[in-house]
């Protein structure tokens, strides 16, 4: 095909998608009836009081300070930000809306015969602070399943992405394409009432929410399958759809969706993916662009490959002493990779104890593949890295985070594909990010604009 053949079909094509697209533009920004939506109404005056009286009284207060150290240092610590969805106890892990991850597990609501709880309740408790029946979870699956088609021009360009194209990059594109039936930006444009924003920031996380897992199945079928993706059944929750389009039919492997869908969720406001997502929000962007930025932020390498070089690590430790380790010869591996490095898995810039959402998963493998030998060995890594690192007193936190598990267990199931891993990690963030960016529009925050300062500044501030 020559030159000017290839550029006659790109102009079939966009003609094509403009004749299937036309029409529809405007008919967007109509809003779907829900229980979430209707509950989040009954719930918003009482808490903009909360906030609009609280903000009223103690303007003024101070909450903290700021060191040289910090400005330096990434703002590590400084308390600089708005999350209503979850906090960080060093002690106690995340919490969710003041829920811990057991308490979680053991009151949100599970799918018909599953034991983990689904994303959709826990959705809804980042949403509302409550936690949901079961009615009102199977009502917001049925609605999401309703939300799910894509629009034919994501389609075309996700089959027609390069099939060395990074998928983080792929899904992140296909995020921000999506934004041309944004009802928040239409609504914008048409001079909606500030007052009124939360509503349209709150269709487009449905509706984004919502397409997440199609986007998702279509990197993963044309990355490495036969790019073919099943059809969205309304009658099956979003992480079974989730798995059966990504072509996994294991109902185990379903559960552990259900279950790293929930922990990967929201982990406070100030990483990477939420403060890049809340930020770029901030200017009103609408919750595509927003949460696009956001997926950027969770393609680095600091951020979102972990579970990945965890994998790479373990393996080249059983490539090094193989499966059959002792104790002695796990410690002086540990020793030696110690002298050059870290231990990927290990460690927190916040937690003080063992990640809680490393126990549910190791809890989760014990249940499920207690016998698998990548499994038996992160759990002899379990058994010697966190007194070596106490012994070294050179870390705050010797334990072990979510990353230590969750790649073997998708590597268990089949899911060897690690370069596609933090889009899973990006479906389920979208959950978190987005019920906060809600929470942004509801309470009017403005746009994000810290001071910054040069060094030449900073040190005339200090040495005064």
């Amino acid at each position: 095909m020559n030159i000017q053949q290839i550029r006659s079909l790109k102009k079939l094509k966009s003609v094509l998608k403009l004749c299937q697209l036309s029409g529809s533009r405007y008919q967007s920004t109509q809003i779907q009836s829900s229980e979430l939506f209707a509950r989040l109404q009954e719930i918003i005056p009482e808490k903009k009081k909360q906030v609009a009286d609280f903000r009223k009284e103690h303007a003024n207060t101070k909450i903290g300070e700021v060191t040289v150290g910090m400005v330096y240092g990434g703002m590590r610590s400084i308390k600089g930000l708005v999350t209503e969805t979850s906090v960080l106890d060093p002690e106690e892990g995340i919490r969710f809306r003041g829920y811990s991850i057991p308490e979680c597990q053991k009151l949100l609501p599970t799918a018909d015969g599953g034991r983990e709880p689904l994303p959709e309740g826990i959705f809804w408790l980042l949403c509302t602070g409550e936690i949901p029946t079961k009615a009102q979870v199977d009502s917001l699956s049925r609605d999401w399943a309703s939300r799910a088609e894509l629009p034919q021009h994501v389609v075309m360009m996700l089959n027609n992405f390069p099939e060395d194209l990074h998928p983080m990059t792929q899904f992140a594109t296909a995020i921000a394409a999506l934004n041309k039936d944004s009802k928040f930006a239409q609504a914008y444009s048409k001079g909606v009432s500030k007052s009124d924003y939360w509503i349209y920031a709150f269709e487009d996380s449905m509706d984004l929410i919502s397409k997440l897992p199609v986007v998702a199945a279509c990197i993963y079928r044309n990355l490495y399958r036969d790019g073919k993706v099943s059809p969205i059944d309304p009658s099956k929750d979003w992480s079974a759809n989730l798995a059966n389009m990504l072509g996994y039919t294991n109902s185990d492997f379903t559960e552990l969706m259900r279950l790293y869908l929930v922990i990967h969720c929201d982990h406070e406001g100030g990483n990477v993916s939420a403060h890049a997502t809340h930020l770029v929000g901030s200017a009103l962007s609408d919750p595509y662009l927003s949460l696009s930025a956001g997926m950027c932020g969770l393609a680095g390498p600091l951020h979102g490959l972990a579970n990945q070089e965890v994998l790479i690590w373990l393996k080249k430790l059983v490539d090094d002493i193989g499966y059959d380790v002792t104790k002695e010869q796990m410690l002086e591996y540990i020793r030696k990779t110690l002298e050059t490095s870290v231990i990927p898995g290990y460690g927190h810039a916040v937690l003080r104890k063992t990640d809680p959402r490393y126990t549910c998963q190791r809890e989760f493998a014990l249940k499920h593949l207690p016998n698998d030998p990548l499994f038996k060995i992160v759990e002899k890594v379990y058994d010697v890295v966190p007194n070596e690192l106490l012994a070294l007193g050179k870390v705050a936190n010797p334990w072990p985070n979510v990353d230590a598990h969750s790649g073997v267990l998708l590597q268990y199931y089949g899911m060897t594909e690690m370069n596609y891993y933090t889009v899973l990690f990006g479906v389920s963030r979208a959950l978190g990010v987005l019920s906060s960016l809600v929470w942004d529009r509801i309470f009017s925050l403005p746009i994000e604009r810290p001071k910054s300062m040069s060094t030449e500044q900073l040190i005339k501030m200090v040495r005064k």
